[in-house]
């Protein structure tokens, strides 16, 4: 994923502050990302080479892997983290990185190409964000074609591994695309700095990204740090129900 940009709040609204800063102006009637049971990292090859079990002994119960962009890349460190992390019994899903300028259809071929079909995976991942830093690829498209662009691949997905994908987005793209649509997946959401609420506003979201400078046993440098929206025990229903439709 792209880093993500920090929030910026008129001092003027000191609930919003609070609900960015953790408190500090009165009661912060929003969770920060330790006030979530269940955490979990994404990573690529940018993350080096990952002791696994380390990781899985620091407390994280879950990992979405990078796998492909566009038509025609994938992630040099895929493979071997998709295995790794399965044997250190971590749960792990694959996520592919969409561009603007490849068709959808190359783009779902790629992926389901390149990633396998295991039963026990999380649902397969659709990251969408606009192409800032590319230098092949419009940084933004109509939002109709961004959102037909997006139903071929999730449909894709879905048909290939037998799971509702999960849509991955960010609060530009979310505010300028996703808004009103694709209320039926789950939703995993970029906020640096702020609770999801304020920058997503009534939209369900399944997993935060709250940070992309964590700091993990078994990896070197920063990883981004995710959390689970619910308890322990919506964990276990969410896992189950997910191993239960891809065997369905």
């Amino acid at each position: 994923m792209w880093r993500p940009l920090y929030c910026i709040f008129a001092l003027a609204v000191p609930l919003l502050v609070a609900g960015c800063a953790g408190g500090g102006l009165g009661e912060d009637p929003f969770p920060t990302p330790s006030d979530y049971q269940i955490h979990g990292i994404d990573v690529s090859k940018y993350q080096g080479e990952i002791d696994w079990p380390s990781v899985r002994g620091a407390g994280v119960q879950f990992a979405w892997i990078k796998a492909t962009e566009g038509g025609d890349h994938i992630d040099d460190k895929f493979a071997q983290n998709w295995a790794s992390a399965k044997a250190a019994g971590i749960p792990r899903g694959a996520y592919h990185f969409a561009y603007w300028c490849r068709p959808a259809e190359e783009q779902a071929a790629w992926f389901t190409a390149n990633v396998p079909n295991d039963p026990d995976a999380l649902p397969p991942v659709l990251d969408v964000e606009w192409n800032g830093q590319s230098k092949t690829c419009p940084r933004k498209v109509p939002r109709d074609v961004a959102i037909s662009e997006m139903k071929i691949i999730l449909d894709a997905m879905e048909r290939a591994y037998g799971k509702r994908p999960v849509i991955y987005t960010s609060v530009d793209f979310h505010k300028d695309v996703m808004q009103g649509e694709f209320a039926d997946y789950p939703i995993w959401v970029r906020s640096v700095k702020c609770h999801p609420a304020l920058k997503y506003g009534a939209r369900k979201w399944r997993f935060w990204q709250h940070t992309a400078e964590g700091r993990v046993a078994g990896i070197k440098g920063n990883v981004d740090r995710n959390a689970f929206n619910g308890t322990p025990k919506d964990w276990q229903v969410w896992l189950g129900a997910v191993t239960v439709a891809s065997r369905a």
